[in-house]
């Protein structure tokens, strides 16, 4: 076998191992599962407060959406922000406490995140 041979078998094997972690790695296969998503913040009551559309006592989630895009650390934040139990300042000027979603893991809360910023 000669060296170009070798070498070219070697190179097209690393492109198509490129091209699948891109695929798997694609806004499709990064995309939040929609209706687990709404399960969770309907579970834990985040509709009685937010909306996806409209503010009521707290921002909609396209509002939330649109104050994150593009920031590097988007889910990070909401992610912490989601898992503390805090008051929070709501539309009215008063506080409220904020309860986390029972998420059942990291996954769950994260898929809401990314559902939520998918709203902008």
């Amino acid at each position: 076998m000669t060296w170009t041979l070798v070498c070219g078998d070697v190179m097209r094997k690393a492109v198509a191992a490129g091209a699948l972690v891109l695929a798997a790695h694609s806004p499709a296969a990064l995309a939040a599962n929609d209706d687990a998503a709404e399960a969770l913040a309907k579970a834990g009551n985040c509709y009685k407060c937010h909306s996806v559309e409209k503010t009521k006592k707290a921002p909609s989630y396209k509002k939330i959406a649109q104050k994150y895009k593009g920031k590097a650390d988007a889910e990070d934040a909401l992610i912490k922000h989601l898992s503390a139990r805090k008051a929070v300042k709501v539309e009215d000027g008063g506080d409220e406490d904020h309860e986390p979603p029972p998420a059942r893991d990291a996954a769950d809360l994260r898929n809401l995140v990314q559902w939520i910023l998918s709203r902008g």
